[in-house]
């Protein structure tokens, strides 16, 4: 067990069915959303044609050192094989079913150097007119110490993560509640995306949500059964490699590491494959159904149980702090339900090779 206290997947990202009217915002699910219709992409985001990866991938994966460069879509290929998956860790939660340590064998796939942003998204919207469910609820999860008073005063929040406040009007275009935007976050994850919202970004793409073995095996970056991407050690040499929390959460955030919320999907230096992000920053959706119960011998391929209520999450996020929720680790995961959205969630892409 983690000397940080073990609390619930809640406190990362809470579940919608937490929030106003137990998942329905007013009026209900599908009524008239609180913002308003979806406004046009206008001048905020860059180019929002660029092909599937590029925006993301900012032509700077060739940063990745001895990592593999990423290709013109902003993907990188993997090739597989054998790895261990899990962790028996003091630092981690047993109760999460980070364990136990098992082998997996994956075949080759490709996975995106970045997490998805809000560039590549508008590009998805603009030639689907998908609406998020955020959209459809009229509502999503922001942290209350991004809101102006009228937002936060009296705004919904889950009983055991009261840092959390649900917000009419908050959607991935208006991360922060009405009259906020994406001014200089055309580079950042997109956020306020359900389990289906990236889903089906992912099939437009051409790709899929990866599987929780995926996703893991990709974090690790060729290191076997290191703590984080890049090793053992934090902040090695006093050098965040990662964007969490600094200082003592929830009142008061340091930014040591330059960003209190979201960061460019392609910052700070990328893991071993070329991959930016897998700590920290915002939690990403797989495919998987959670289960805590893994069976402990070989596997080739794992992709979860057949069924489920929640939805896998791996990566952790801005939000994350050791003193509540060290679950930036690479073995480290928690879940949500597949329709909860809040502002430190999102998701990158994965295609078979």
């Amino acid at each position: 067990m983690s000397e940080a206290e073990q609390h619930p997947p809640s406190c990362c990202a809470p579940g919608r069915a937490e929030g106003p009217g137990a998942g329905d915002a007013p009026g209900g699910r599908g009524g008239r959303l609180a913002h308003g219709p979806a406004p046009s992409p206008g001048p905020v985001l860059l180019d929002t044609a660029a092909g599937d990866g590029e925006a993301a991938a900012g032509g700077r994966a060739e940063r990745s050192g001895g990592g593999r460069a990423a290709d013109a879509d902003g993907s990188v290929l993997l090739p597989g094989g054998r790895f261990l998956m899990g962790t028996d860790d003091t630092e981690g939660f047993a109760a999460d079913g980070e364990g136990p340590v098992r082998p997996v064998t994956l075949r080759p796939f490709r996975i995106d150097a970045c997490a998805v942003t809000n560039e590549r998204f508008a590009a998805f919207v603009a030639d689907t007119g998908h609406v998020t469910e955020a959209e459809r609820f009229g509502w999503s999860y922001v942290f209350a110490g991004f809101l102006p008073t009228h937002l936060r005063r009296g705004a919904a929040r889950p009983e055991h993560t009261p840092w959390w406040c649900g917000v009419p009007g908050a959607w991935w275009r208006e991360p922060l509640g009405p009259g906020s935007g994406l001014n200089d976050l055309g580079g950042h994850p997109v956020v306020h995306v359900s389990w289906a919202d990236a889903a089906a970004y992912c099939r437009w793409a051409g790709g899929r949500l990866p599987t929780e073995a995926e996703w893991e095996y990709a974090a690790r970056g060729g290191l076997e059964q290191r703590r984080y991407p890049w090793g053992d050690e934090l902040t090695p040499g006093g050098e965040h490699r990662c964007n969490i929390w600094q200082g003592r959460f929830p009142t008061r955030n340091t930014a040591e590491d330059g960003y209190e919320g979201t960061a460019p999907a392609d910052a700070f230096a990328p893991n071993g494959f070329g991959l930016y992000n897998m700590a920290g920053n915002v939690w990403e959706w797989c495919a998987d159904w959670w289960t805590t119960a893994h069976p402990a011998g070989p596997r080739a391929n794992p992709t979860g149980p057949g069924r489920g209520t929640s939805r896998v999450m791996r990566g952790g996020s801005y939000l994350c702090h050791h003193s509540y929720c060290n679950r930036y680790r690479v073995a480290a995961r928690t879940s949500n339900t597949p329709d909860s959205t809040t502002g430190n969630l999102g998701f990158r892409c994965v295609r078979d090779a």
